[in-house]
Formats: C-alpha cells, structure tokens, sequence
C-alpha cells in the first residue's frame, strides 16, 4: 500500500476549531500505454500492478484477446510506461494517442465495431441473493486503501463460492481492467465468472465486462440506463445498489436465485 498512498499536511477543522495534522491521500500517477513502439494512451491511475492495467486496457479496447498475441511486457516505473509488443502488428492506421482521465468518464474510446451477437453471453451460473449479498460485504472489508483514503475504487473476480482476484485503483475503469489484465497474463478464465466493482455501472463497464464473457456484474453503487438496456440485450445479469440486506436487480434476474 505504500506505493498508493501518501501523507500530506492538512488544517482539519471540527466545530471545536482548527488544528495541523496529517492526511492520507491516493497517489495519482500517469502511466503511458507504448503499444509495439507507439505512444497509444496516456492512463492517471494507482502506481500499483501496471502491467495488469495494461493489458487489461488493450483488451477492453480490443486490440488484444488472449496472452497467446503477448510477445513482451515491459513496466518501466521511472519514465511511467508499460511497453507491449504483439506478435503481430496491426493493419491499417494505428490511433492517435490520447490522454485518459483518471476517473470516471473515458471520453474517447477505441472499441472496434463489434455486434451484440458477437458479444452476447451465455452462462447458466446463478447465485442465490444472500451469497450475492455476502460477496459484497467480503468485497467492501477487502480494500485497505480506500480504508485509509476513501479514495479509490474496487473490483474483483469471484466464482460462485468466493472472490478469486481483487484490484483497486483510482479509476472504476482501471480497476477492472486491471482484473481482465491479470486473468489474461495469468491464463485464469472469466467465462462462468462473476465480476464486483464499487462504480457506476455505465455502458462502457457493460462492455467491458460482456467482451470477456462474464455473466454477473454486481456493484453497490448504481447504473446508467444504457448500461441497463445494453445487460438486457447482451445477456449480463445486472445487480446494483447491493447494501445491506437489500439490492436491485436491474437485468436477467433469472440468475439470482431469491425465496419469492
């Protein structure tokens, strides 16, 4: 965690009054994406698991699919930069390099055109509602940083039974693409899988989470109404606002298994 955070001098004022003190705050850290020795995307993000991030990045964006395209990742920490080399190059014009924010909004996007068939899952996974629940409650305890800042997002990657993979970053996207990049180097499967984040989930997150052919997505926050649209049509059991003993599921409920 020592990497993620750092502490600063603050005033902190309560209704006795003011005083020094310290604060523990994220760190923000640009991350360059060098794509076959080409600047393809500069990322702000958590200085933590960068090559996960990476090609996590590359496979959301699709242009990547398996570790079997990966060549060679390289993190260079000093300049702020993962260079990746394929084993093919690309065809055709590559895309200018584009400066990501950290957070919440991509902006941009360099999805190549894919068909909702294509990308439409089938799993018969399900889970009944007090495990979606207690997966949750797991998830929420896991984060260390977000304790000590409440400044980063969550994600993870659970089966059924418990949570496999766990990432945090400063961003909601990079925090999942930070999960899909460790399956990838890693060779762990996310079909029949269940994704869980802490963010929004907007149609990109939907995206994302249907290119890799994951059937559950659970977050405690809340969706957009795309994001809920696009679960309908693609087949991805949408599970949101999961607090407590209470959630909503906004889409396939007929993976979650409930008394009534």
């Amino acid at each position: 965690m020592e990497k993620e955070v750092e502490s600063l001098p603050i005033v902190r004022v309560t209704e006795e009054g003011k005083s020094q003190s310290e604060d523990t705050v994220v760190r923000e850290f640009p991350l360059t994406i060098v794509l076959n020795n080409q600047e393809l995307v500069t990322l702000l993000c958590s200085p933590r698991d960068l090559d996960y991030l990476a090609i996590g990045f590359l496979a959301s964006e699709g242009l990547i699919k398996s570790q079997d395209e990966i060549k060679q990742v390289t993190v260079n920490d000093q300049v702020g930069a993962v260079h990746v080399t394929t084993k093919k190059g690309f065809s055709g014009e590559l895309l200018l390099k584009r400066l990501i924010t950290s957070g919440c909004g991509r902006g941009t996007s360099f999805y190549s055109p894919t068909t909702q068939q294509e990308l439409k899952v089938e799993s018969n996974i399900s889970l009944p509602a007090p495990k979606v629940m207690a997966m949750v409650k797991e998830f929420q305890q896991r984060s260390q940083v977000f304790q000590a800042t409440g400044g980063v997002h969550s994600a993870a990657l659970a089966d059924s039974q418990n949570i496999i993979l766990f990432q945090e970053d400063i961003g909601r996207h990079n925090a999942i693409d930070k999960i899909f990049g460790e399956c990838i180097l890693k060779d762990i499967p996310t079909r029949d899988r269940i994704i869980i984040t802490s963010g929004r989930i907007s149609s990109e997150i939907l995206l994302k989470i249907a290119k890799r052919g994951v059937p559950i997505l659970i977050s405690k926050s809340a969706p957009t109404n795309l994001g809920v649209k696009l679960a309908h049509d693609l087949g991805v059991t949408l599970i949101g606002f999961v607090r407590g003993q209470r959630m909503n599921i906004y889409a396939n409920e007929w993976r979650v298994a409930t008394d009534g």
